[in-house]
């Protein structure tokens, strides 16, 4: 076999030169993938050297020596950065391996007949060599295209850094910001949030990070697109809400199942720093005893505030809750969980009774010896504040020791070591389905 292809080799150029000229006119007029990244003389030459190193290829297989695959490899790695799907480049690769084998019979053909027997053998040692080109390249495109698919996760994921974490500088920050923005595709104004995850048992987002867009005429309403950014203490979300209103959020979160912060909405990338930090105070508000939650910031700004200044929260419980939290621990828990009843039905003792399962008067005689430890009336508007604000830091001091105390032995817990006890301060879920 390897004298015949020596005798034909000049013929079989010409050949090659041929095949290569009809492949790549029909590669490009057969896919577009093709056609919009390589002008015809350059794929013209690529085919024309594959070509012939298959020919290589099938002089090294009959010979026993292993075939040469760097010029495979290269091509593979090459195609996976210029993006062009694998499916085509193995289209177009299978195709010149038929083109191949029928130029090597028909120049047998025109040399001598009589030789064709035995360029038969050749046949399963040229697709020997094919297939060994066919895997070399594949091999090379898929290693390229993870390691471009690495590198394209960083870099999307420093330049959700960039806009959740700010740059020093207000000058910084915005050319910063608008810089990376426009690499991830968001417009220089709009409307934006951040929401904040809580750690625990959070799993990765199920919806993508574009949301894909409804055929017109459907009825369904596109969602906000949401890019993810994954960190050690949980996940950060920025959203683009464009028409969107915030409470849109909560639905979109709804299905993680997990306790979430939201900030404000913004409208400029060089603040969506600043509505980071607030969805992550906005979480602070959202305990875990009250299970999966969405808290919007503005809708919880009291207990924001209190959560923002540790040291006057501190204050405040000292001041204004001080008696009723040096009462023994049963005596505590229930005036704080009366009082929190209370002030989350409005006001409303009748309401507040029915969610603790018991008569009015209890609830009425615990408010009032609440009245009197503390010094405050609750039909004062000024002291229903300072009790609202004070009870408010009383459970985020309760959520944040719960999330520190090691577990009991034979408590449930989280990731994160937090009991299933309910914290003192807030009322136990009823266990019957709301109707």
């Amino acid at each position: 076999m390897e004298r015949i292809i020596e005798e034909i080799r000049e013929d079989l150029s010409r050949r090659l030169a041929v095949a290569a000229d009809r492949l790549a006119d029909r590669t490009l007029a057969e896919d577009p993938a093709y056609a919009a990244l390589l002008g015809r003389a350059e794929l013209r030459e690529r085919i024309h050297d594959t070509l012939h190193q298959a020919v290589e290829g099938l002089l090294r297989g009959a010979r026993g020596l292993p075939v040469e695959l760097a010029g495979a490899r290269a091509v593979g790695a090459l195609r996976a950065e210029q993006g062009l799907p694998l499916a085509s480049l193995l289209r177009t690769h299978r195709r010149g391996g038929r083109l191949l084998w029928q130029s090597l019979t028909e120049a047998v053909t025109a040399h001598d007949r009589a030789a064709l027997p035995a360029l038969l053998p050749g046949a399963s040692v040229l697709w020997d060599v094919v297939d060994q080109m066919t895997d070399a390249m594949t091999e090379s495109y898929r290693r390229t295209e993870t390691a471009h698919g690495d590198r394209d996760r960083e870099r999307r994921a420093a330049l959700l850094d960039v806009l959740l974490d700010g740059a020093d500088g207000p000058s910084a920050t915005e050319e910063a910001a608008a810089a990376a923005a426009a690499q991830l595709g968001l417009p220089e104004r709009g409307r934006f949030t951040v929401v904040v995850l809580a750690a625990e048992g959070s799993g990765a987002p199920p919806a993508p990070s574009a949301a894909p867009t409804p055929a017109p005429g459907s009825g369904v309403a596109s969602a906000p697109r949401v890019l993810w950014r994954f960190r050690a203490d949980g996940e950060v979300g920025l959203v683009e809400l464009g028409h969107h209103p915030l409470e849109s959020v909560r639905d979109l979160l709804a299905p993680l199942g997990v306790r979430a912060g939201v900030g404000p909405v913004v409208t400029a990338p060089a603040e969506l720093a600043r509505a980071h930090r607030l969805a992550a105070l906005a979480l602070r508000t959202a305990p875990e005893s009250e299970g999966p939650r969405t808290a919007l910031l503005d809708e919880r700004l009291p207990a924001a505030l209190v959560a923002a200044q540790a040291e006057l929260a501190g204050r405040l419980r000292q001041v204004v809750l001080g008696p009723v939290l040096a009462l023994p621990a049963e005596d505590r828990r229930t005036l704080l969980t009366t009082l929190g009843t209370w002030l989350a039905c409005q006001g409303s003792t009748t309401d507040a009774a029915q969610r603790l399962y018991c008569h009015r008067n209890t609830v009425s005689n615990r408010l009032r010896r609440v009245e009197q430890l503390t010094g405050r009336s609750l039909s004062d508007p000024r002291h229903v504040v300072e009790l609202a604000l004070a009870h408010a830091a009383v459970l985020q001091r309760v959520e944040a020791e719960s999330v520190m105390r090691p577990a009991a032995p034979g408590s449930r817990t989280g990731r994160t070591g937090r009991t299933s006890r309910t914290p003192a301060g807030t009322a136990r879920r009823s266990p019957r389905r709301p109707v």
